[in-house]
């Protein structure tokens, strides 16, 4: 039977979940040959009437509701915008591990390829998937074997529910307001950062023209000291601007993001317990440790530009818009139970966070960055003086598995791993061997490191 590459892609090992290793791979006995290993890199949405088309027609062979492989489909990889590898491996349109595509990976659009990579493959393969794991009588046991995390199968049922009770376009009406809100802060933390650039270059030529004391040299100095304020004057205008987007943004999302699910995808304020969980964005893409590495403090993982939030009703002690060496852009603030909060390395701060400023429970403070000593985006939240751990609180871990999770748990990640998984006795979820299908869609090829995963078409 002739075999022809099409895809190649680098195995990704090592993650938490269950992790194919190349062992696993049933190797195609002819010989392929491997292509540019490109096939991850971003694709275009299809448009909302064929995507919908398609969670219909799928949902409909399978016996599966079309809302859920619609909210699968967002939740694992945002309509076909974020297509991995993930942190564990898992692939495509709607985020197979490779072992799980190779039992389960169809080819739907009959062109001789089960491709994960393609809409159509991938959609009718999920809901084959999710008959299999018995969607028909047990809808909440079938999307946990799907991914096994209590706060994923809540946040795809809500979803979900939202889809199947409101028009065709209600999916693509939030999944509009979420990439505007999402392009929004993106502007504002790129604004900030150009802002916060001409700010420092401004600052060191104002500095070497105060130090000059000769007039020729002054005189030599003082053109690029007036280039570099009027750059600074031009990102701060930048930076109004795209504050002002944001603010529509926000304000044509409020309607809508009191359902929890869509709090959740617009990444609203969470409340637990009289508090606010301080980022927005949920278990799925928020992430914290039970430890600090060396005093007590907690680092809030989240994806840059994810919105800040106060954690309570509270009074602007400090906040300072330049970035501090070591905490980078952050402010303190005074709760009414008597403690002192500090936040650390924001993108940005609101304009209305002053000292002095009233905030209420909820507002927003700013965005996640990665400004002073930090390694990547997420918020450093101390108590002043630094003599508990916040995340020992039980307001703090009442939000665990609804507002993040625990990234130092077997099941928890700084970046959640969406992944198909198999067989899954781990969790008591048995998923029926799935029929026989003509050919193997995956192939291992052995090279040093790491093996490289082809599909062949049978």
């Amino acid at each position: 039977m002739k075999r022809l590459a099409l895809l190649a892609l680098v195995l990704v090992v090592g993650s938490t979940c269950a992790v194919a290793r190349a062992d696993t791979f049933t190797v195609v006995p002819t010989p392929v040959t491997p292509l540019a290993p490109d096939v991850t890199a971003t694709q275009s949405p299809l448009p909302y009437s064929q995507l919908l088309g398609l969670w219909q027609q799928a949902g409909a062979q399978y016996g599966v509701p079309w809302s859920v492989l619609a909210a699968i489909n967002k939740v694992e990889s945002n309509f076909g915008r974020n297509m991995g590898p993930s942190s564990a491996g898992a692939i495509g349109w709607m985020q197979f591990m490779p072992a799980t595509w190779m039992e389960w990976g169809v080819d739907a659009n009959g062109d001789g390829v089960a491709d994960p990579w393609n809409a159509t493959d991938a959609i009718f393969s999920a809901a084959r998937y999710l008959a299999g794991a018995g969607a028909s009588t047990d809808l909440y046991r079938a999307v946990f074997a799907y991914n096994h995390a209590d706060w994923y199968v809540n946040e795809v049922l809500q979803l979900a529910q939202l889809y199947q009770g409101g028009s065709d376009t209600v999916a693509f009406t939030l999944d509009r307001m979420q990439q505007n809100l999402d392009a929004a802060r993106k502007a504002v933390v790129a604004a900030s950062t150009r802002l916060a650039k001409a700010g420092a270059t401004l600052r060191r030529l104002q500095a070497g023209l105060r130090k000059t004391v000769l007039l020729s040299d002054r005189l030599a100095l003082e053109p690029g000291v007036a280039r570099a304020a009027s750059a600074r004057d031009a990102a701060t205008a930048r930076l109004a601007s795209a504050r002002r987007a944001l603010a529509a943004a926000q304000k044509a999302s409020a309607a809508a993001s009191f359902a929890p699910a869509v709090s959740t995808l617009l990444a609203g304020p969470s409340y637990s317990s009289g508090y606010v969980f301080p980022v927005g964005g949920g278990a799925g893409l928020v992430s914290a440790s039970h430890t600090h590495h060396d005093y007590p403090a907690v680092d809030i993982a989240a994806p840059l530009g994810s919105p800040v939030y106060a954690l309570a009703d509270a009074v602007v002690e400090r906040a300072w818009t330049y970035a501090d060496p070591s905490c980078g852009i952050g402010l303190t603030i005074d709760t009414p139970n008597g403690q002192t909060w500090t936040y650390c390395h924001l993108a940005v701060l609101d304009p209305a966070v002053v000292p002095g400023a009233r905030l209420s429970s909820g507002q927003q403070v700013g965005l996640v960055g990665a400004t002073g000593d930090a390694s990547g985006p997420h918020l450093h939240l101390q108590l002043q003086p630094p003599d508990a751990w916040p995340q020992q609180e039980a307001w703090f871990q009442s939000f665990a598995g609804t507002a993040f999770t625990w990234n130092d748990e077997a099941d928890g990640g700084a970046t959640r791993t969406p992944a198909i998984v198999t067989a899954a006795a781990d969790a008591a979820i048995s998923v029926p061997a799935a029929a026989a299908s003509p050919g193997r869609v995956f192939a291992v090829v052995p090279s040093s490191p790491p093996p490289v995963v082809l599909f062949s078409r049978g």
